[in-house]
């Protein structure tokens, strides 16, 4: 159906292409370049939905959500940002926004939301006061250490503000070193439990025969050596957040208990008669493949389905190579602040490399890499030549070789690589490099996003 769509975005170039794409979905396009604009067409009964940055040039946006949701509750308000961190994605969910997109954004996902939006409109229940809910207090964009700004990672920043205020059990998949407890801490830190107890528990750490008793507790004389009554590790997360990692290291004979506390949030202490209720937000993780582990007995269907309430993945780093700069510098600022000296900064070179190198360590193997680094280099800067030889293999001259046991490499490898050379040559201007591959730009575009490309020359400029 056409509407009228309020458009508030300092920069010129961004009104104009949100004009041109709704308008020709039929829509009336106002647009502003400050947010004062904005709050006048508000007041005066305009607009079906609210396109709107952050940072505009006489207020932040976030500071004038509430004020348009208490004077026209039923307005959509999409938020837009280049402060792509999970705060800014929180604090806008937080204050009543209806969807959260990180610029540069992708124009099929903004139309999307709009065409969301309206469509909710029209529902009723939509129209239900929310009650408010309180923020997490924040010194800045890094109070939490889960960074980065590839696409993957800003779509969970948009899966935690929307979850970090409710009780939804949560699965968490990824790869080891990737982030995972991460995820779960900002679900626990931003949400209102946050001033309760988060207990992690690594399942692959406890001895099995001691798991039981560690995570359920124990009565007095239930097993010898159990001198007193000990509450276990579910019951200390009362109130709070209990993260259970790596779960498929459970036992399936335990599965079976954690189910009941999946399911009612009660508990029998190992030699107890006596149901225990707690109020506890489950958070799991793992790095199986779970399906392959039910298949071959090994985990209950049902725990899954009571775990996987919402399921995220955290992909590894290779797969998202823009991370690695926010990630490293942040790394090595920190440690190096913690050490009272070392460097601050990456050369150009370095970063280049390690936006290539593989990481099978993920994030955990960055952060220790910038640890040694931090003690080690004198100087401003880490150079290529500091880092350790086996980062000097980037992906690129990897996919030259052919997989092992096979002359035959994956069609997405050689597109890949092909792209990746187009690009450089043309010093990363997309217009030239689309039409000697024989593409649309704008298939182009998506090609880089899918392969997460990156310049080769760190001194190149994109056009």
């Amino acid at each position: 159906m056409a509407a009228t769509i309020l458009v508030a975005d300092d920069d010129r170039a961004i009104r104009v292409v949100l004009s041109q794409a709704l308008g020709q979905l039929g829509h009336n396009v106002r647009a502003a370049s400050d947010a004062s604009t904005l709050w006048q067409w508000v007041r005066e009964g305009e607009g079906d939905v609210v396109i709107t940055d952050v940072v505009m040039p006489d207020e932040n946006a976030l500071d004038l959500i509430p004020r348009i949701r208490e004077r026209r509750p039923d307005l959509p308000i999409i938020v837009m940002s280049a402060q792509n961190t999970l705060v800014t994605a929180i604090r806008a969910t937080e204050r009543g926004a209806f969807e959260y997109l990180p610029k540069p954004f992708d124009l099929t996902n903004l139309v999307g939301a709009v065409e969301r939006a309206l469509a909710e409109v029209k529902d009723p229940a939509r129209l239900e006061a929310e009650a408010p809910v309180a923020e997490h207090p924040t010194t800045g964009p890094d109070a939490l250490p889960l960074i980065g700004r590839s696409p993957a990672m800003q779509e969970i920043y948009r899966v935690i503000a929307r979850l970090v205020n409710t009780d939804m059990t949560v699965l968490i998949h990824g790869e080891s070193g990737t982030g995972k407890e991460l995820v779960a801490r900002a679900l626990h830190d931003f949400g209102r439990r946050r001033d309760r107890p988060f207990v992690a528990v690594n399942m692959a750490a406890i001895p099995r025969e001691l798991i039981e008793s560690e995570l359920f507790g124990h009565e007095k004389g239930a097993f010898t050596g159990a001198q007193n009554a000990r509450p276990g590790l579910v019951e200390t997360a009362d109130n709070g957040t209990l993260f259970l990692d790596e779960i498929a290291e459970m036992p399936p004979a335990l599965q079976a208990k954690l189910l009941r506390t999946t399911e009612d949030r009660s508990l029998y202490r190992v030699g107890g008669r006596q149901k225990i209720r707690v109020d506890i937000r489950i958070i799991a993780a793992t790095n199986r493949n779970i399906p392959k582990e039910i298949e071959e007995g090994r985990f209950r269907q049902d725990l899954y389905y009571r775990l996987a309430g919402v399921e995220v993945l955290v992909p590894p780093l290779r797969e998202r190579p823009e991370d690695v700069d926010p990630l490293a510098l942040s790394y090595l600022r920190a440690a190096t602040r913690q050490a009272g000296r070392g460097p601050t900064q990456f050369s150009p070179d370095a970063l280049d490399a390690m936006r290539r190198y593989a990481w099978p360590g993920n994030v955990r193997e960055l952060r220790n890499l910038t640890e040694r680094l931090a003690l080690l280099v004198e100087g401003e800067a880490v150079q290529r030549g500091h880092l350790p030889p086996e980062i000097g293999t980037p992906i690129a001259r990897r996919l030259e070789q052919p997989m092992p046991g096979t002359d035959v490499r994956p069609l997405k490898d050689i597109e890949r690589q092909q792209i990746q050379k187009v690009l450089d040559e043309e010093n990363w201007h997309r217009a030239r490099a689309a039409s000697r591959l024989g593409v649309p730009v704008r298939t182009l575009y998506r090609k880089i996003r899918a392969y997460h490309l990156v310049r080769s020359d760190p001194g190149a400029r994109e056009v």
